[in-house]
């Protein structure tokens, strides 16, 4: 089974990069996106054909935004962490016969680090999200994490200490999470594979030198390890300033 997940920041400036291709050439058995920044009826994705669309728009216009495109029909759908959540259209979970799948995209911290107490405490509601699926059964996890975990997954480790999505706490979350019965699917397979990126700031020369961070993921729950066939990154996928990121699994 192939799952794919890209943040394309905005779908309608990615379809015109060259979308369409990559998601035929993929051929994924599940597909998401995060940072659609769009709101329903502003694009037709008809052409995705035998894929079943399901879409979590935010409210406000441009932001945000998740999608999953599926040939497996979910058994259910939620939109979202719980009924109160700010509705930035974060998260989506589909249920499947022998797992979660949830599609995530995590808040981001501000470069003034000003949404770091909200962004803490929503990834201590996340993690409470995922292990009470995951106590039901196996959940797979992918999209923007914005994070990078460990001083391997960024270029610049010693110039990014203390900045959003490289500071002590948001690490933090990201261990308790792992710790919490979930595997990051590419250091499992690739533990010491160093510049592997997912995420180039758009400034000049920038992606062309690989000066980059590795903040989308696939975790998925601990008993899912022996179904592991790859994890890899598509980092000359171009179209987004993120590039997708491919996880192979067997059929759970």
């Amino acid at each position: 089974m192939r799952l794919v997940s890209w943040n394309v920041n905005g779908l309608r400036a990615c379809v015109n990069k060259g979308f369409h291709d990559y998601f035929k050439e993929t051929a994924a058995d599940i597909f998401c996106i995060q940072e659609t920044k769009l709101q329903d009826g502003q694009i037709n994705m008809d052409s995705l054909g035998e894929y079943s669309q399901y879409w979590n728009y935010a409210l406000k216009k441009g932001y945000s935004g998740t999608a999953v495109f599926t040939r497996i029909k979910p058994l259910s759908v939620r939109y979202g962490l719980e009924a109160d959540e700010e509705p930035e259209g974060r998260i989506l979970t589909l249920e499947f016969d022998a797992f979660y799948l949830v599609n995530v995209y995590t808040p981001n911290a501000r470069r003034d680090l000003s949404k770091l107490a909200y962004r803490l405490e929503w990834e201590e509601r996340f993690r409470g999200y995922l292990q009470e699926l995951d106590a039901r059964k196996p959940v797979i996890i992918c999209g923007d994490l914005n994070v990078a975990h460990q001083e391997i997954d960024l270029k610049d480790a010693k110039s990014n200490h203390g900045n959003s999505g490289f500071t002590a706490e948001e690490r933090d979350k990201m261990t308790r999470l792992l710790g919490a019965g979930f595997i990051d699917t590419f250091r499992q397979l690739y533990p010491d594979r160093t510049d592997a990126y997912s995420w180039w700031s758009y400034m000049p020369k920038v992606r062309e030198r690989n000066i980059g961070w590795r903040i989308d993921y696939f975790l998925v729950s601990e008993r899912l390890q022996p179904l592991l066939i790859d994890a890899r990154i598509d980092c000359d996928i171009m179209g987004s300033d993120h590039c997708p990121i491919i996880l192979e699994i067997a059929e759970p």
